[in-house]
């Protein structure tokens, strides 16, 4: 039984410590058995795709053990999650009754208990095949949400002190990033057929300031977040990217941002991260087409991102220094809630607040763009932290309600123009390919860039 499971709350699921919820139209969801097999594909025509969402929950920390903080979180089954005793909102008690709490019952994409392990959230999160994805051409997010001290670092890149000193690849602690370079290089030893070019870059967003974290200098001078109108996205001026050619580069970069991220410590993360960042790899795929030289190039492109916790400052005991990030934190975070509220409702077709946040300005594509996005809610399961965690996995479930359109930027080298490769069926599985993408090619000019 892992640190902190309640017995009694605990069902036994045909896959360990997770609850998976399959649905048709587009779910993540993958595992090493069904690797191969075709994902279910979206409606014919609609070329469009949910942000997918998984549930990660901790197990109860010594502090909380120790205080006997209940667990209160439930385990029903098929990609649900019920939170015991969640607050009403202030008026929603019935009349007379005295009860101010109620069970609120979550459904994700999957649900991952105490007991799973690192390379559990791979194989089931969907990260594989969004890995899968961003070999092909699309633009795949994967981001981690939730407080301050929720797991969201340790599930994206492992634990404290695993980047101290040397770093042993193999090590079981790794988190995501590590376990998907590892698998990316294998997709790419896989696909012989493709010249592959992969660059990366490593940032962090400190006090509403980018910061390069491969490339800081002593005085960790600020970049700027300008708009493109040739891709018609935000992007970093003058950020550092390192050519990787080999599974060793791409751990180095890892390495050297984790060693000059902004870490601090408060009153319930004595490992807080004090900054978001963005780790990205960009994939350039090249193949010759034809005798005369004719070469098509796709680009695609992963990002992992590491959201800083929320805080409410008066359990964490902020002051000074800290206090001024956690201002920040909750700022960015709030934008980021108001960009999600407005996307997961399609009667709002308003203004989107993307501007108002260097954050939202950096995932406005993800959000609700041309890519394809997972997020992987962490909560604590401590009946201490119950308001953060409620938050938390409302903000997942506003984000699950958001529909993006996944296209492929191809260039046909020679050519004035380049395609934009929509889908439409998504994955399909014949004997003679196996499993591939099915697409619809929409001229440049008629993509709209939606």
């Amino acid at each position: 039984m892992p640190e902190g499971m309640n017995p009694s709350s605990s069902q036994s699921l045909s896959r360990g410590h997770l609850s998976v919820y399959s649905r048709s139209g587009g779910s993540l969801s993958d595992s090493p058995e069904d690797a191969a097999r075709p994902a279910p594909a979206p409606p014919p025509g609609s070329g469009e795709d949910n942000i997918n969402v998984v549930v990660r929950v901790r197990p109860l920390s010594n502090k909380e053990s120790k205080a006997k903080d209940n667990f209160v979180v439930q385990f029903p089954g098929n990609g649900q999650l019920l939170l015991e005793g969640a607050p009403l909102p202030a008026g929603g008690s019935s009349p007379g009754s005295g009860n101010a709490t109620k069970s609120r019952l979550f459904s994700f994409n999957a649900v991952f208990e105490p007991g799973a392990t690192q390379e559990d959230v791979l194989n089931y999160s969907g990260v594989r095949r969004l890995i899968s994805m961003a070999v092909e051409g699309f633009s795949c997010t994967v981001f981690c949400y939730g407080q301050t001290g929720s797991g969201k670092t340790h599930t994206l890149t492992g634990p404290p002190g695993l980047f101290d000193g040397q770093v042993d690849p193999q090590s079981p602690d790794h988190g995501l990033v590590c376990r998907s370079f590892q698998f990316l290089f294998q997709q790419l030893r896989e696909r012989s057929d493709f010249h592959f070019v992969l660059k990366a870059s490593f940032l962090e967003i400190y006090n509403e300031k980018v910061i390069d974290l491969l490339n800081p200098g002593s005085a960790r001078k600020p970049l700027a977040v300008r708009w493109s109108k040739k891709s018609r996205g935000f992007f970093v001026e003058n950020l550092f990217t390192v050519d990787c050619e080999e599974l060793d580069d791409l751990l180095a970069v890892l390495e050297e941002g984790m060693r000059n991220r902004s870490v601090g410590s408060h009153g319930m993360n004595d490992h807080s991260s004090r900054s978001h960042t963005i780790l990205t790899v960009h994939i350039a795929a090249e193949r010759q087409m034809s005798e005369d030289g004719v070469f098509i190039s796709r680009q695609g492109k992963l990002n992992f991102v590491d959201l800083a916790g929320s805080e409410m400052t008066k359990k964490t005991h902020s002051e000074g220094k800290t206090l001024e990030e956690a201002n920040n934190i909750n700022k960015s975070l709030m934008v980021l809630g108001y960009c999600i509220a407005s996307l997961s409702d399609p009667k709002k077709k308003g203004h989107i607040p993307y501007r108002d946040s260097k954050l939202t300005k950096l995932l406005a594509d993800s959000l609700a763009g041309n890519g394809v996005t997972l997020m992987i809610a962490c909560i604590s399961p401590a009946k201490s932290n119950m308001s953060e965690s409620l938050n938390t996995l409302r903000y997942a479930a506003r984000a699950k309600k958001i529909r993006t359109k996944p296209i492929i930027m191809m260039v046909r080298k020679g050519a004035t123009h380049c395609h934009a490769v929509d889908v439409h069926r998504g994955p399909v599985y014949t004997p003679a390919r196996g499993l591939h993408w099915s697409y619809a090619v929409v001229p440049r000019g008629q993509m709209a860039y939606r």
